[in-house]
C-alpha cells in the first residue's frame, strides 16, 4: 500500500502499543491470558490518557488481551460517550514459543529444542505470517478509518508487532525485519493518515518515553 498525497481533510487511526506488563521472571506471555500491566504500564496508561484527553475521538478500539485492554481504559474515560470496540484483528500474533522464559538475554532462543522453529525467519516460522498479520491489522485500521467522517480521529491499541507489520505494509517496506530496530515502544503512538479514503502516511510519538525502562522495547523479554 503506498502512501498517496493529497490536501483534502485527514482522518487519523492511532494505533496504540499497551504499556509494560507484570512479567518478572521475562516470560514470553503472547497470546497467555492473565497478564496485566505493571506499575510502570499503568503510569504509562495514564500518561495516554492525557496525551489524548483533549483530542475529539470518534472511536476506541481494542485488542481483547487485557494490557491492551487495561492501557485504552484511561483513554476511554477521558471520553465517557464512546463505546470500546473489541476487535480481534488487533489481537497479538501468535507465536509457537509463548509460554517459554526468555529472561533478559533470551535465552530460550538458544535451547535446541526451539531451533526448528526458526528454520524460516522471513515467515516467520515460529507464528503468525507476517503477510497475514498485515492484512488483518490493515484490515481494522482502513475499516475504522472508512466509518469516520473526514479529520476524524480514532484511537486503537494493540500490540508490538502487530503494529509495526502495518507500518511497514504502509510504508511500502519488506514485511520481514530484526525485531531488535522495530520502532514502537511501549505505551507509543503509531498514526496513519489518511484523506480522501487512502493512506497518506504515517507518523510516530512516544508519549511516555520517559517511562521506558532499559529493556522496555526487547522484542522477546517483554512480549510484543
Amino acid at each position: 500500500m503506498q502512501p498517496s498525497q493529497t490536501s483534502d481533510p485527514v482522518t487519523q487511526v492511532h494505533v496504540v502499543r499497551h504499556g509494560e506488563v507484570f512479567n518478572p521472571t521475562g516470560v514470553l506471555y503472547g497470546l497467555l491470558p492473565g497478564y496485566h500491566l505493571s506499575e510502570t504500564g499503568r503510569a504509562m496508561a495514564d500518561r495516554l490518557g492525557e496525551w489524548f484527553a483533549s483530542v475529539e475521538l470518534d472511536q476506541l478500539r481494542c485488542s481483547p488481551l487485557e494490557r491492551a485492554q487495561e492501557t485504552l481504559a484511561p483513554v476511554a474515560a477521558g471520553h465517557p460517550e464512546l463505546e470500546i470496540r473489541i476487535d480481534d484483528r488487533l489481537i497479538e500474533a501468535e507465536n509457537k514459543l509463548a509460554g517459554q522464559v526468555f529472561g533478559k538475554r533470551n535465552k530460550a532462543i538458544f535451547d535446541p529444542r526451539n531451533w526448528h522453529y526458526f528454520v524460516n525467519p522471513l515467515r516467520p516460522s515460529w507464528g503468525e505470517p507476517y503477510d497475514q498479520l498485515a492484512v488483518r491489522m490493515l484490515d481494522a485500521i482502513t475499516e475504522t478509518a472508512s466509518e469516520m467522517s473526514p479529520g476524524g480521529q480514532a484511537v486503537l491499541v494493540s500490540h508490538q508487532l502487530p503494529i509495526w507489520i502495518a507500518r511497514r505494509c504502509a510504508e511500502g517496506l519488506r514485511l520481514a525485519h530484526d525485531p531488535r530496530k522495530r520502532q514502537c515502544t511501549l505505551a507509543s503512538v503509531t498514526t496513519f493518515r489518511f484523506a480522501a479514503g487512502r493512506l497518506s502516511g504515517v507518523t510516530y510519538a512516544e508519549p511516555a518515553r520517559d517511562l521506558l525502562r532499559e529493556n522496555g522495547n526487547k522484542a522477546f523479554s517483554s512480549g510484543h
